[in-house]
């Protein structure tokens, strides 16, 4: 998993990524290919 500061760059990348919120944490979820993963805060 990655910290970033902007996860909008992260989110194009991939088809299927999902932004999530999670206890105050941004988070980019792909079910399909899981290294895109991330947070932010």
């Amino acid at each position: 998993m990655k910290v970033r500061n902007s996860l909008k760059s992260l989110r194009d990348r991939h088809q299927k990524n999902q932004l999530v919120r999670r206890r105050g944490r941004l988070y980019i979820i792909n079910k399909t290919n899981k290294r895109f993963k991330a947070r932010q805060g």
